[in-house]
């Protein structure tokens, strides 16, 4: 065993992975006096990727899974600029000249939100959530190759050779998720990410050129550009200091080629993929560094996030495209349902009938949020049946899309989750 010496649990964790999802649930682990070891296999925490988003939902589960989660989170996040827009998801406007050029821009509707635009760097919440895992509770280079379950315990084989035994093992290893093919089968339909046809520009401006070049209103506040087969999105990240940019292509082929999911790209392919729009995308695409591709993936639906002790979390269990900006919020709420329910036991008979209560509580919408997410890219490119580029159809679409992933009563969840655990496990 490992932290939490002290604890009166009889059974202890591995958690695979320390991103914002394995960091979550191993601080809700650890205050439910869970002993657990962290495995990660890069030779620290890190983060690749820039912004990234959290809905109400996203945060009310920061603090209930403990509430310096959220302080930490409120210390870096970074809301829209103007007191004004500070109750707005995005405003969406579009984006495309070429045979709208009386519309170019335009303002087509402004999303409210519970907790408006809250976003925050990926590397600075990971750096704020690292302060809250005490020493000796990570162990870096650790790649996983393979887990014994051996039906009372967990054997973990890594690539260095070394080994390590656990009551379970839980998954938080992301969308390549080694575990994700271990519960499945390596050989089933939905052991392995597939590529949505979707790719993305991704880059930061320095919020003052952003702002010369944009002006105040469109630089500082949260933004999407709206084009048939695409669609380019703008938030301030890093209290305003900078823009976050993501432009969004479609891959008419459907096929990604490359091993590499993330790769440098030339700045013409860019421009060449948004020929026609507007000068305001014109003018964000000029102006972004060091921007690199990054191929769409999502998880198809999986029959179950477990097997024996062994479980899945994030996007290890429901890898899914950024469309609705949830995708890092679902982990955060998958880390407090499966940190509470640990904290319901005692014994490391009850574990299996944890994850099952886990499964059961949580596989139907992380799932809906993947297939809605590739809806909303489609939304979002004038693809979507029925919707296309009719703007009062978009309208309708987009003012209902969102509230069942906000306003989720994520306590009322859980409590459902705890009867089923306790129909499970006879407690």
């Amino acid at each position: 065993m490992s932290a939490s010496q002290d604890s009166p649990k009889q059974y202890d964790i591995a958690v695979v992975g320390g991103g914002i999802g394995g960091l979550c649930l191993a601080v809700g682990l650890l205050r439910n006096k869970v002993p657990i070891q962290v495995y990660e296999a890069a030779p620290a925490f890190a983060e690749i990727g820039a912004g990234v988003a959290f809905g109400s939902n996203a945060t009310r589960a920061m603090s209930l899974i403990d509430p310096a989660i959220k302080s930490g989170f409120d210390k870096r996040a970074t809301n829209n600029g103007f007191d004004e827009k500070r109750k707005y998801w995005f405003d969406f406007r579009y984006g495309e000249e070429k045979g709208s050029e009386d519309r170019v821009g335009k303002l087509i509707y402004e999303l409210e939100s519970p907790a408006g635009q809250s976003s925050v760097h990926r590397a600075h919440f990971l750096e704020e959530l690292v302060k809250l895992v005490p020493d000796g509770v990570a162990k870096f280079g650790k790649r996983l190759e393979r887990v014994d379950d051996k039906g009372d315990h967990v054997v973990l084989h890594f690539h260095d050779g070394s080994t390590a035994k656990h009551s379970a093992v839980i998954g938080c290893d992301g969308i390549k998720s080694r575990i994700r093919q271990i519960v499945l089968g390596e050989q089933h339909p939905a052991a392995h990410a597939v590529f949505t046809k979707k790719y993305a520009y991704r880059g930061l401006i320095p919020m003052d050129q952003a702002a010369r070049l944009l002006g105040d209103e469109l630089a500082r506040n949260s933004q999407m550009y709206l084009g048939h087969h695409g669609h380019v999105l703008t938030f301030p990240i890093e209290n305003g200091k900078t823009m976050n940019v993501v432009a969004f292509q479609t891959r008419h082929d459907g096929k990604w080629e490359q091993d590499a999911w993330v790769v440098p790209m030339k700045k013409e392919d860019m421009f060449k993929d948004f020929e026609g729009w507007g000068k305001h995308v014109r003018d964000i695409l000029s102006l972004m560094q060091k921007p690199d591709v990054w191929a769409l993936f999502d998880h198809p639906s999986a029959p179950t996030y477990t097997k024996g002790r062994i479980c899945l979390l994030g996007d290890a269990a429901h890898a899914s495209t950024p469309h609705q900006g949830s995708g890092a919020g679902m982990a955060i709420e998958d880390a407090y349902v499966l940190s509470s329910l640990l904290g319901e036991i005692s014994k490391p008979e009850e574990l299996e009938s944890v994850f099952k209560a886990y499964d059961t509580s949580r596989r139907g919408r992380t799932q809906k949020l993947v297939n809605t997410s590739r809806e909303a890219g489609q939304l979002y490119e004038f693809e979507l049946p029925g919707v296309g580029d009719d703007l009062e159809k978009f309208r309708e679409n987009i003012k209902h899309r969102m509230a069942w992933i906000w306003t989720a009563d994520l306590q009322g969840q859980l409590n459902e989750a705890k009867k089923s655990l306790k129909e499970k496990a006879n407690l």
